[in-house]
């Protein structure tokens, strides 16, 4: 039986017949609306790791929905500076912004948590604390009243601990020291005598070359030499104690969120997820070639002090604790975070760190 004798004799003529052709139409089909969403990035364009995060989420959005769903990515400054893209989203300027949460704990120190705090997660314990831990759900608590969503996109690892002009050993080293430093460790930092700038990623090359600054931090190897910061700064320090495991998030506007049919809401979910995966395993296949290629050509790499590294973890423990007393929702995070950390640090040193460790040593004395 064909299908126009089907329809006939099941009496699908007229309206019938149009509403038959309509149930037709594939499900999937329906799902899957036109969507364009401009994404903007805190980061520029040279920075293909960081950057390119926010790119390899927008593709996967596009192979998911078969071109239906477009994410368009802009660098930093081309529709928004880059430290406004919360505000954007927050408005609904744009959609969708691909940066650091802790560019903005200045509104509320509890933003300063999406991305890390000092001494607070590495790279795998954030993950944890965000995908099981309730890390997700409780920080979008706090998103919700900036009228957005977000999710994980991207993380860079531990960072490495700055660019000096000078050898630094000593607290007293650090007193007056015009330090670029991001996000909340601007704040620690300043209790032990150093006077922090925030400045873009953008502007930091001429400022230490000036000598406008003494020091500035960035990334770690890979994104600090397409900078040329080893250009105007002979010491590279270590570790990045403010940026343990620093996670980037796509902010979304609500409205624009809730406009979304559910599949594309899960695309986005999953496509920020592999964002987050992907930008990691690029760090880890970059940096360790380019550290050697630092070390060759010059750079002097120091460590921490333990005496500044201590001082520094006391400022933090007392900042916390000082703006917990003041805002609920700060505290409500932190308690869950740290609460977290000391668990999996109990976890990690007995096989991680020795297995690391071992390894470590293996790999000094030319053994790997």
């Amino acid at each position: 039986m064909d299908r126009r004798s089907f329809i006939k004799k099941a009496g699908a003529t007229g309206a019938g017949a149009a509403a038959a052709t309509t149930l037709a139409a594939p499900a999937i089909a329906q799902e899957m609306p036109q969507v364009t969403w401009r994404c903007s990035s805190g980061f520029p364009k040279a920075l293909d790791t960081i950057y390119g995060a926010a790119e390899v989420f927008a593709d996967a959005v596009a192979e998911m929905t078969d071109g239906n769903f477009t994410v368009q990515v802009f660098g930093a400054g081309e529709i928004v500076g880059a430290l406004e893209g919360a505000a954007a989203v927050t408005a609904g300027t744009i959609e969708c912004a691909h940066t650091a949460s802790y560019y903005f704990w200045g509104q509320d120190p509890t933003f300063a948590f999406g991305t890390g705090v000092p001494f607070g997660l590495n790279q795998r314990m954030t993950n944890a604390w965000m995908y099981e831990g309730g890390g997700i759900e409780l920080m979008n608590e706090f998103y919700e009243t900036q009228n957005m969503i977000c999710f994980p996109a991207g993380n860079t690892g531990a960072q490495m601990g700055g660019w000096f002009r000078n050898e630094i050993n000593t607290l007293e080293d650090m007193q007056g020291l015009k330090f670029r430093i991001g996000g909340f460790g601007g704040r620690i930092i300043e209790r032990i005598g150093v006077v922090p700038q925030g400045l873009p990623g953008g502007d930091i090359y001429p400022a230490l070359e000036r000598g406008t600054i003494d020091a500035a931090e960035f990334v770690g190897p890979y994104d600090d030499a397409k900078l040329g910061f080893n250009k105007v700064a002979d010491y590279y320090y270590y570790p990045g104690w403010w940026e343990g495991g620093v996670a980037l998030h796509n902010m979304i506007n609500l409205d624009a969120w809730n406009d979304l049919p559910d599949i594309y809401k899960g695309i986005v979910k999953n496509a920020s997820a592999m964002a987050n995966s992907v930008m990691m395993a690029r760090y880890d296949t970059l940096n360790p070639q380019v550290l050697k290629e630092l070390a060759a050509s010059g750079t002097q790499l120091r460590p921490y002090s333990q005496e500044i590294l201590e001082a520094c973890f006391e400022a933090a423990t007392e900042t916390y604790a000082e703006i917990a007393a003041e805002n609920e929702m700060f505290k409500r995070v932190h308690d869950s975070y740290m609460g977290y950390r000391k668990d999996a640090y109990l976890w990690m040193q007995l096989s991680e760190y020795n297995f690391d460790t071992f390894l470590m040593l293996q790999q000094r004395a030319g053994r790997l």
